[in-house]
């Protein structure tokens, strides 16, 4: 939707044509590079890449070395052309690479931002559950408790009782 036209808005007349779509290429996706740097990292970090690219090597020295079978041969030792192979793919995957990890950095700080902000609310929850159950232990210490009235019923029987002999003396 991002790369189509909107028609609620008056066209550019400058984006006409050649340059409307040339506009459009340019206006690709930010994200699209760095989605695509995180899968080449994801990639070259793996046993298949180093497994094909062992194969790779293997294969371009088994053409290329000067004692085999006469063949054409494009690198001849000491083999500058895979030299300069390597070395490219090298120049392009350190920066990918790089990429890639700050990408994963900013996605790490956002979550330690997040954990962060969790931690303090579930830090200022636990204090105000602290608080209340302060709270109330201290206004239980002002509740009759079980015990205690059983008591007081008890005193208030014996004396019910004293008086209910005291009136029967009478």
């Amino acid at each position: 939707m991002a790369d189509r036209e909107r028609l609620d808005q008056p066209s550019d007349p400058r984006r006409r044509g050649l340059r409307r779509n040339l506009a459009a290429r340019r206006e690709a996706d930010p994200e699209r590079f760095g989605r695509f740097a995180e899968s080449a990292a994801r990639f070259l970090g793996t046993a298949r890449f180093i497994t094909w690219m062992t194969v790779f090597i293997l294969v371009w020295l088994a053409w290329n070395v000067p004692w085999g079978p006469d063949r054409p041969r494009w690198d001849a030792y000491p083999f500058i052309f895979l030299t300069l192979i390597l070395s490219l793919q090298a120049s392009y995957a350190a920066p990918l690479i790089l990429l890639a990890q700050n990408r994963q950095e900013a996605r790490d700080r956002i979550a330690a931002e997040q954990d962060r902000d969790a931690a303090s609310r579930s830090h200022a929850d636990m204090e105000f559950l602290t608080r209340e159950v302060a709270s109330l232990r201290i206004g239980l210490g002002e509740v009759a408790t079980r015990d205690f009235l059983r008591s007081e019923l008890r005193g208030f029987l014996a004396d019910l009782e004293k008086a209910d002999e005291s009136d029967q003396q009478d």
